[in-house]
């Protein structure tokens, strides 16, 4: 992972704590200055909440220097509170870094979520009027359903190397990549406009499939980068949000921008060109406002666990090795199978949609839009509830597991419903399965990086990301056979046996919240001595927290 460059006055003086490794405070030998703290809790513990974050007081006990919190250019960091019971290490330990949020934290992550949008919208703008564009272009619909398809094929073989890229060049160049190709997909898209170029808009559509692979696995890393521990879920959930409102405006806006006007060709192929140029238009100005706003990270890291990440020196960081630590994770090859198959079944509802609603409500093309339109916004509303009652109660495992039982349950509600002839239930019931099934994908993202800290929360994002494209490849092919040989129930029936595994595996995941142990002081589990690195200090040193047991679960 890409580490910042050290800042003026981001640590306090004191020995560097190296990745993954905690202070443990020896006491202070005969002749040097020793204070003990008052009303906190031994040295060698972190205060509630990993925010000593009133630095100054804490140097001062100390006798040590105060930085003071310069103003940023942009913005002036707010220190975070520091919680109940904040305690000052011994004169000889490591004095904790200084934290801060900073109002910065939300123009990032609003430039995200609105390019994450357009590249969305992008991904489903082809599927929902399949019929239209496949009569347009005149190839059938599996031609249509790969313009889909293409986003889950691309993300595979692209996800390491973005990965890599995101944690050996940061996070400022990845979301140049990823504006930037949204940017210039839109526009080769709008040269497209003609029955016989197909394959100009395939173009343009693989090219914002690759933006999408430095798009997916930022939320996790925004979040933990710029935002602090009492509002990380919230963040990514909100980043995540971008994505899923843009899948609900891909929705909405194709069926009314570009009505089936088969009949009148020149008609038809002036509407598909205005929609191509709104979103060109609108790509082109997210990509301008990432290269003039979105910043690498905050002057002071938002997180104790930042903080201790931040601090590594890069030569240490390894991505091969953090590619094994992360498969030798039991629990986390576990999310990663249960992550892959609801998302892709998600994938799958979404790319056939159109042709579900079509089988059993002829000429409903406006309407299988709005149903697409509940599903997505019901799912960002839970997607928000979800990132809120995470921070509350950091109950990441509980909550994982009942929203995958109630997505399946809406999935099973959905699938002996659809052809009842009432189309309002069809509504409700997309609605109510949107509710769980998209407000778990945050869900996933957050456990992840609670049972894979220290690792990087793009390389473990990216992985989700690859297993849910994997899957939804697998399962838009296998449910769009079973649609077109049986009819729609069949191919939902497939989905439902699918979740009801995941359900399975979930429950065996074993939550391992090591993020939240650090951020809350929990440092006294199966902690393991170790040597400093300091050269000038052999008597100084420093505790890692040891890896548990990975193979319990």
């Amino acid at each position: 992972m890409a580490r910042p460059d050290d800042e003026e006055g981001a640590v306090a003086p004191g020995h560097p704590l190296a990745k993954g490794y905690l202070p443990l405070p020896r006491g202070a030998p005969a002749g040097k200055e020793s204070v003990e703290p008052q009303n906190g809790p031994k040295a060698g513990t972190f205060p509630v909440n990993g925010a000593p974050d009133s630095l100054a007081a804490a140097s001062g006990v100390l006798g040590g220097p105060q930085t003071p919190l310069a103003a940023e250019e942009e913005t002036q960091a707010r220190l975070l509170p520091a919680g109940a019971g904040a305690e000052t290490p011994g004169a000889e330990s490591t004095p904790l870094p200084r934290t801060a949020l900073s109002p910065r934290r939300f123009v990032v992550l609003l430039i995200f979520s609105l390019y994450s949008l357009v590249n969305a919208f992008q991904w489903i703008q082809y599927s929902i009027i399949s019929n239209v564009f496949g009569g347009f272009y005149g190839v059938t619909l599996l031609h249509i359903d790969w313009l889909s398809m293409v986003y889950m094929v691309a993300y595979v073989p692209l996800i390491f190397p973005a990965t890599w890229l995101l944690d050996t060049r940061g996070l400022r160049l990845t979301a140049l990549l990823g504006s930037g190709l949204n940017c210039l997909g839109a526009w080769i898209k709008c040269g497209s406009v003609q029955q016989h170029l197909f394959w100009v808009t395939m173009l343009g559509q693989c090219l914002c499939s690759v933006a999408q692979v430095f798009i997916l696995g930022l939320p996790s890393r925004i979040a933990s980068v710029w935002f602090g521990p009492k509002e990380v879920s919230t963040a990514c959930a909100t980043a995540v949000l971008g994505n899923q409102l843009g899948t609900a405006v891909g929705f909405l806006l194709p069926p009314v921008l570009v009505p089936n006007t088969q009949n009148d060709t020149n008609l038809l192929a002036y509407n598909i060109s205005t929609m191509f140029y709104g979103t060109s238009a609108v790509a082109t100005l997210l990509f301008i406002l990432t290269a003039i706003a979105f910043k690498e990270k905050p002057r002071y890291p938002p997180s104790q666990a930042q903080a201790a990440l931040q601090d590594s020196p890069p030569e240490e960081y390894s991505y091969k090795k953090s590619i094994r630590n992360l498969f030798k994770n039991i629990p986390f090859v576990l999310l990663l199978i249960t992550y892959g198959i609801m998302t892709g079944a998600f994938y799958s509802v979404s790319t056939l949609l159109n042709q579900m609603i079509l089988t059993y409500y002829e000429g409903e093309e406006v309407n299988a839009g709005r149903i697409g339109l509940t599903l997505v916004v019901a799912g960002m509303v839970g997607s928000i509830l979800c990132g809120l009652w995470l921070d509350y109660t950091k109950t990441y495992k509980q909550t994982t597991l009942i929203v995958y039982i109630l997505s399946f349950i809406g999935m099973v509600i959905f699938t002996f419903t659809l052809d009842l002839g009432y189309i309002i239930i069809v509504f409700v019931t997309g609605g109510v399965l949107g509710f769980f099934m998209t407000g778990y994908l945050p869900l996933g993202f957050e456990f992840a990086v609670e049972i894979t800290y220290p690792e990087s929360e793009g390389t473990s994002s990216g992985l989700l990301n690859a297993s849910a494209q994997i899957f939804g490849i697998l399962f838009t092919l296998a449910q769009g056979k079973l649609t077109s040989d049986y009819g729609p129930k069949a191919g939902n029936i497939f989905l439902c046996v699918w979740m009801f595994i995941g359900i399975i595996l979930t429950a065996l995941i074993k939550s391992d919240l090591r993020r939240h142990n650090i951020n809350i002081g929990i440092t006294n589990v199966d902690v393991k001595a170790v040597p400093a690195d300091s050269p000038t200090d052999q008597e100084s040193k420093t505790v890692m927290l040891s890896k548990q047991s990975e193979s319990a679960i």
